[in-house]
């Protein structure tokens, strides 16, 4: 497989965000990190209010990645064969068959993936992590690309279960929408009179073999040793933190160091800066973090804490230098490496008291 270049890799991934963009108003930067999380491998979940687009997030961007996507709806009654398939008797052959489920697909919504029980949640753990599913003792592999975006209600409960930290941390990232502002809110009623139809669609700008080629291409992003100690100093700040009961785990560091380098890819980067370290780090952490029970009573929420550790955990002075920008140039004698970096970074990333 010939992997993509990073600034070719930035170029498709706008296209597929402006063409997501044509269906949801507004939310840029979420939108902007649900792709990231796509592109760095991973599983998305999207925890918000009912009727904020987190089902229709997911269904936009498998159509403009040119994604089989399948939607399985969450309920109670729900079997762990209901996700992975199950073996039927087929009377004219005399034999059972395999009939597979839903998760054997490229992008799988599951659709409110708290109001089903533990067990069945736990169907979904094997496919999440090792990208196969076993069935009567037998092992099947999931085809590749394969990702799960699956939504969950944060503030009803009745009727839900809460997913264990086990399958929480299978989430490489947590993203919330939010309310609309007015203007964009207006302009989702607008849209809806000009389209006359309730459904939406889009056309695909990339498909399954050119996201692959996307995600292989973000193995070429180079990261430098700093950014690595930055990477493992954060998460080991959250457990070291007196609210968290629970920090992250190393599975936390590696979402952050993969979710950095996608970051660096949409912006048509081959490095990471620390500002791609911190623009993830609160929707890699903060659901990977169990505070202490005593906690709810001084209004802290794991969000609050990922930010406590951002701002206390010093970020380095520089990221890599880009290995095309660089070619042909040599610093000055004694000239520091930050002021070169400065120059070769775009306006937005340069020394603005934002490098920590």
């Amino acid at each position: 497989m010939q992997p993509i270049p990073a600034a070719e890799v930035g170029r498709l991934a706008q296209q597929v965000l402006d063409r997501v963009g044509t269906v949801m108003v507004g939310k840029r930067d979420s939108l902007e990190l649900v792709l990231a999380g796509i592109l760095a491998g991973g599983h998305v979940l999207l925890e918000d209010l009912p009727g904020l687009g987190k089902t229709l997030t997911a269904r936009t961007f498998a159509q403009a990645l040119g994604l089989d996507f399948r939607r399985l709806q969450f309920t109670p009654d729900l079997l762990p064969a209901d996700v992975t398939g199950s073996f039927l008797y087929d009377q004219r052959t005399h034999d059972f068959t395999f009939r597979a489920g839903p998760v054997f697909t490229n992008l799988l919504l599951a659709d409110e993936i708290n109001r089903t029980p533990p067990k069945t949640q736990a169907a979904l753990l094997e496919a999440m992590q090792e990208k196969q599913v076993s069935v009567e003792g037998v092992t099947y592999r999931l085809e590749a690309p394969f990702h799960v975006l699956a939504t969950a209600n944060p503030i009803e409960y009745e009727g839900t279960y809460p997913l264990p930290e086990a399958q929480l941390d299978r989430f490489m990232l947590r993203v919330s929408f939010g309310y609309p502002e007015a203007d964009e809110e207006l302009n989702v009623l607008r849209r809806r009179m000009v389209r006359r139809q309730e459904e939406s669609e889009v056309e695909p700008v990339v498909d399954a073999a050119t996201l692959l080629r996307m995600q292989a291409g973000l193995e070429q992003i180079e990261v430098e040793d700093s950014i690595c100690r930055y990477l493992v100093s954060l998460a080991a700040a959250t457990r070291e933190h007196p609210a968290v009961l629970v920090g992250s785990s190393p599975r936390g560091s590696l979402a952050l160091l993969l979710l950095s380098r996608a970051r660096a890819a949409l912006a048509g980067r081959d490095y990471v800066i620390p500002e791609d370290v911190k623009a993830v780090a609160l929707p890699a952490l903060a659901h990977r973090i169990t505070l202490r029970p005593e906690m709810w009573l001084k209004r802290i929420d794991p969000v609050s804490v990922v930010a406590e550790v951002l701002a206390a955990t010093p970020a380095p002075v520089s990221g890599a230098l880009p290995s095309h920008a660089a070619a042909g140039r040599q610093p000055a004698p004694g000239r520091r490496l930050a002021e070169l970096e400065d120059e070769l970074l775009d306006p937005p990333y340069r020394s603005t008291g934002l490098r920590g």
